[in-house]
């Protein structure tokens, strides 16, 4: 069987094993907090751990890290883009999941030296699995897909500021206001990403850069014809100097999403880097 189906029929069986029995009938105590806005349940510990195995016994010999995992160990993100890595988000959406309702999903990449090499999103409550390998296209159950835009007069942006502080978060909307169709980001990657292909949104932003989060996704939107990048501009890459990560649809709607949330205005990034 070939990698992407055995990675593919892995997750399959772990969502309807762990995740989907646990969909709303979640005990109080299922649920803990897991630092300041954010949740983890038994169901993330308890599918990373099947993903983890699953994965090991594929006989790659790439080292395995899981979200949860490199939370009690942090050690674990040292040399992250150096070597052949699996990366294990076991559920992305958490506290979507924990609130009984969608979306949520899982995400795993194969990384080498930082680049991805495949990656692999599902939606357990659709089973739509996203997947894309490097040089070969983007697919969505099985089927080759390309990105398309919304056709909004303005680009669709899901802006994830969530993370910034008030006052930058403030700029960065007031700036994005302007220019964009600023819309409710969905809380979970899994689904931002395929979002941008399926003509859904046309610009997505992140702040936060954790590998698990955005290496099959910015894969599959690049596959796609899309384009995904650190503010900066550089190619996205996992345990590379690059803060952020900015996508669109198609290359061009990056370059006016950058025009608009990339410049000194909107306080996102110092100017001189900016210029650099």
């Amino acid at each position: 069987m070939p990698l992407h189906e055995e990675v593919s029929a892995l997750m399959r069986a772990v969502a309807a094993d762990v995740v989907l029995p646990r969909y709303r009938t979640l005990a109080a105590g299922e649920v803990m907090t897991k630092s300041a806005g954010e949740v983890v349940t038994v169901v993330d510990r308890e599918a990373e751990l099947r993903l983890h195995d699953g994965l090991a016994a594929l006989g790659l010999g790439a080292r395995i890290l899981g979200e949860e995992a490199a939370e009690a160990d942090p050690a674990l993100l040292d040399d992250v883009g150096k070597g052949l890595v699996w990366l294990i988000d076991p559920l992305d959406g958490t506290a979507n999941f924990a609130s009984g309702r969608g979306p949520f999903g899982m995400m795993i990449a194969l990384v080498d030296n930082g680049s991805p090499v495949a990656g692999w999103m599902l939606d357990p409550l659709t089973d739509r699995l996203c997947h894309a390998a490097r040089g070969m296209g983007a697919r969505c159950n099985g089927m080759l897909v390309r990105a398309r835009a919304t056709g909004s007069a303005r680009p669709r942006a899901a802006l994830g500021t969530h993370f910034l502080t008030a006052d930058r978060r403030a700029r960065v909307h007031a700036r994005a206001d302007q220019h964009l169709d600023v819309v409710p980001v969905p809380r979970c990657a899994a689904e931002s990403y395929p979002r941008l292909v399926f003509g859904q949104d046309d610009v997505a932003l992140f702040q936060r850069i954790l590998p698990w989060d955005h290496a099959a996704g910015a894969l599959f939107v690049t596959e796609a014809g899309g384009k995904a990048t650190h503010w900066d501009g550089t190619p996205w890459r996992v345990g590379g100097p690059g803060i952020g990560v900015l996508a669109a649809a198609s290359p061009w709607q990056w370059e006016v999403a950058a025009q608009v949330l990339l410049h000194p205005a909107a306080g996102l990034i110092e100017a001189d880097r900016l210029a650099a």
